[in-house]
């Protein structure tokens, strides 16, 4: 598969990986070395001009992790032409809100995996 992105996305991904918030960290936990059901993800992924929260390359299933910030107008829209973006490549984009990952992990995991068996 061909990635379009540009070695300051690369950079700015490492750096992500690093510096990863709370959250990223306990859904990371739960989904690096195929702990969910076998499945492969990456985390911090430069797709374009953007970095993906985690992604199964496999089946093109991105997971974006979304504090209150996103909820803004202004985000709001960003992340639409983000997910617009994903889309025409061929990814599917499922969002999930951080406090989701402190209060319901595990119907988060299960929502992840429901996700991946439509693809």
């Amino acid at each position: 598969m061909t990635r379009y992105y540009n070695s300051s996305a690369l950079n700015k991904a490492k750096k992500l990986r690093k510096n990863q918030t709370d959250t990223e960290g306990i859904l990371w936990a739960k989904l690096r070395n195929r702990s969910l059901n076998g499945i492969k993800f990456r985390r911090q992924v430069p797709i374009g001009k953007y970095i993906v929260d985690f992604l199964c390359l496999d089946k093109k299933l991105v997971i974006e992790l979304d504090g209150f910030q996103h909820l803004t107008e202004e985000n709001v829209v960003r992340d639409n032409e983000r997910t617009e973006f994903l889309c025409s490549l061929g990814y599917k984009v499922i969002r999930i809100y951080n406090n989701d990952i402190s209060l319901r992990l595990k119907n988060v995991l299960e929502y992840i995996f429901d996700e991946y068996e439509k693809l």
